[in-house]
């Protein structure tokens, strides 16, 4: 049991009717899980309003309600506390709840529209090997040092943030590495945590069925580096437009990384092959085992990273050295026999997507042809499925298009929307195959000895969302045994 007047620490209160002086047993803004003499916290979500489940919270035991608007009818008992936002109010509920985890170690949060989940996971990956308990939220994964929990969001909710992040203070780890999503941001999830530092990677088009215009976006983002503390450092790509944007207004550390600008971590790329890597970080030669320049940037995030951390330069290149690359983030396998190589990627964007294409093309022989098969999810943002069409037909000697993950809309009519970015000379070598297993095996037929098989949109998942069910679905596995099946 908790006092509520603890939990209400740093809560901006508008006003109190009842007594903050009692003891709770937790926190929900789910009615659904509320028992005995719990606080509900009624929240305005994209889907639903927990103002309109107040009273069967009551029902279900709850002893205080904290809201933003006033039921008509007060309850006797009943502990009212009425706030300005309740987003807001739950994050430092549950940090206080929690007794504030994320003020005990070094949290770094990453922030920007690609590469998050690599650069945290591989942050992760380094200071493990650099012989330290570490932690790990992510879209992948949730990590307790070597305990593994399912990750659902990008960014967790702040009840789940501060009670994964105090199971690792218990567990005595020394750092904490996070993504931090837009919708994170801008539902404060992340407001009563304490950073260590921020990594800022990238913006490109992502997330405008959620924020009305891409200058909200960006906006939401910098908000991050403008709550960061004195203490903190704010490390920011600045080959991207948007990379100084992020500092503009940031009492942290300001440091940089760049490929092509004068920066605090500078890198060259001196090959880029299928295998890895070689790079040149600050005047110093590393070969790594990740694949294309978006990863050298990667890369340089990690490396600014681990050295902000107090890492020594030439063990934090050491340990970059033998970083291996995350679920579904250019995974690849190469058939035994027609030598055909199959790469599984998340790019769900234009701009990742496109990376991808880059990497590929910069590396191949131009012998063999691309197949790249690419989706769009369904829910999300419907003005980048014709730019992502667009980006595969330019950039592959075939494209498959087909179904991601529709969720509740009709997938005939997101692969129409997609087909709309098809110019009319790219008609030829573009095939549109509703189902997913059936254009995975379609690439595979077309394919020759030595050709290239790009499978985005989906990476790590290993589901496919239907009408509100997920079925199980593993690109990289579908794609394996197709290719034992048809190739052997």
């Amino acid at each position: 049991m908790k006092q509520l007047k603890d939990i209400l620490y740093k809560v901006a209160i508008e006003s109190v009717i009842g007594s903050t002086d009692c003891a709770v047993a937790k926190i929900e803004f789910d009615s659904r899980k509320v028992s005995q003499n719990d606080v509900f916290v009624a929240i305005r979500g994209t889907q639903s309003n927990g103002h309109d489940f107040i009273q069967k919270a009551i029902e279900l035991g709850a002893a205080v309600i904290v809201c933003e608007l006033l039921p008509h009818n007060l309850q006797e008992g009943i502990t009212y506390v009425q706030v300005l936002d309740t987003n807001t109010a739950l994050a430092f509920m549950a940090a206080n709840y929690y007794d504030n985890p994320s003020h005990e170690f070094k949290l770094v949060g990453v922030t920007g529209t690609n590469g998050k989940t690599t650069i945290a996971s591989l942050l992760y990956q380094l200071f493990k090997k650099a012989g330290y308990k570490v932690g790990l939220l992510s879209t992948v994964t949730i990590r307790v040092n070597d305990i593994e929990y399912p990750a659902t969001h990008t960014t967790p909710d702040s009840l789940s943030i501060n009670r994964y992040l105090r199971e690792m203070i218990a567990a005595g780890v020394d750092y904490c590495f996070m993504e931090v999503s837009s919708h994170g941001i801008h539902q404060k999830r992340t407001e009563a945590l304490m950073f260590t530092g921020g990594i800022f990677t990238n913006l490109s088009h992502d997330h405008l069925d959620y924020h009305a215009t891409f200058a909200e976006y960006r906006d939401v983002k910098k908000q991050f580096f403008d709550q960061l503390p004195k203490t903190a450092f704010a490390l920011t790509n600045l080959d991207d437009k948007n990379g100084g944007v992020m500092l503009q207004n940031t009492v942290a550390r300001k440091k940089t990384y760049a490929l092509k600008t004068y920066a605090d971590y500078k890198a060259q790329i001196l090959e880029n092959q299928l295998s890895g890597l070689l790079l040149k970080i600050n005047e110093q030669e590393v070969w790594v085992r990740l694949i294309g320049t978006f990863n050298a940037y990667n890369i340089l995030a990690i490396y600014g990273t681990a050295i902000e951390l107090g890492l020594e330069p030439l063990d934090a290149l050491r340990w970059v050295s033998e970083l291996e690359s995350v679920s579904g983030r250019f995974q690849f396998i190469v058939s035994a026999q027609e030598k055909i190589t199959a790469i599984v990627d998340y790019a769900h964007t234009p701009d990742a997507l496109d990376n991808v294409l880059q990497t590929i093309n910069s590396i191949r022989t131009k012998n063999e042809q691309l197949i790249s098969v690419v989706g769009c999810g369904g829910d999300r943002d419907k003005t980048k499925r014709p730019i992502m069409a667009q980006i595969a037909a330019q950039n592959s000697d075939k494209v498959i298009l087909t179904s991601d993950n529709p969720r509740t809309e009709d997938p005939e009519q997101i692969l129409r929307e997609m087909e709309a970015g098809i110019a009319p000379q790219h008609y030829k070598k573009s095939i549109t195959i509703t189902d997913r297993y059936q254009a995975i095996k379609t690439a595979c037929q077309l394919a020759q000895p030595n050709d290239i098989i790009l499978i985005a949109g989906k990476g790590h998942e290993t589901y496919q969302e239907i009408q509100g069910v997920r079925y199980e679905f593993d690109d990289l596995q579908q794609v394996k045994d197709l290719l034992i099946q048809l190739h052997k």
